[in-house]
């Protein structure tokens, strides 16, 4: 990858030192590949893992025709990226409270979904109510490492990706709890949450979507070592929906 990004040897020598340091490839080269596509990245932004391509599997396979998305905590808009690229006439939002990687989101969906809106934001919070009931989807990489697991992560996270992207609080879901709590506002009556979490913390996010009024599945995959958990609001036929939409 240095070789095919660098247009000297000198900028070559340089890339080579950056890496042998310990700064991500994806930082050096700037960008990361996600589902086959090239999503840029930018320093102090969340590199995109490919362990969230299972929670963008059953985004894919949950979205009705002509969906409204919502991508929360969206870091580069990795998850967005890939569904403009690939849905049909999709209503799409995203927000993140870090300015970094508002930006770093913008400048990758420009080009792919010029009409997609990416706000600076804690979560719900700058979304015009005209999206509350109407979201078919949303969906969150939040953090979810436990505050005292951080120091345990590989030096290329825990060094140079911002601690507000990684930091889920004493169990590592407070972020999933908040995100359940007012996800009932938002999701139309058929619509989805999808938030990605850990095997070892899914019982805990699944508790959370169910304390808020969402029946909740856990989905998981070993060859990605990702889990995702599913709610949907606790209509008669929510579990039925479920099923249906993923076998």
């Amino acid at each position: 990858m240095l070789l095919t990004a660098a247009t000297t040897a000198d900028e070559l020598d340089a890339m080579v030192q950056q890496r042998v340091q310990g700064t991500p490839l994806e930082l050096i080269v700037g960008w990361a590949e996600f589902a086959g596509l090239r999503i840029g990245v930018a320093p102090g932004v969340f590199v995109p893992r490919q362990r969230t391509r299972l929670l963008l599997q059953y985004a894919y396979q949950l979205a009705p025709p002509r969906p409204v998305v919502v991508e929360l905590c969206c870091g580069s808009a990795a998850v967005s990226v890939v569904l403009a690229s690939t849905l049909k006439e999709v209503e799409l939002y995203a927000t993140d409270i870090d300015p970094i990687a508002v930006q770093c989101a913008r400048r990758n969906l420009v080009e792919i979904a010029p009409r997609a809106v990416v706000f600076d934001g804690d979560l719900y919070d700058p979304l015009p109510s005209s999206l509350a009931g109407r979201i078919d989807l949303l969906l969150a990489n939040a953090p979810y490492v436990p505050t005292e697991s951080i120091a345990l992560m590989p030096p290329e996270a825990r060094l140079y990706e911002p601690r507000i992207a990684l930091d889920g609080g004493t169990d590592g879901i407070d972020v999933h709890r908040r995100i359940a709590q007012s996800a009932g506002r938002w999701l139309t009556p058929q619509g989805h949450l999808l938030v990605e979490t850990s095997r070892a913390q899914a019982a805990g996010t699944v508790a959370a979507f169910e304390r808020h009024g969402l029946v909740a599945e856990v989905v998981s995959s070993d060859e990605l070592d990702a889990t995702v958990v599913i709610g949907q609001l606790a209509t008669p036929d929510a579990r039925d929906t479920h099923l249906v939409a993923r076998h």
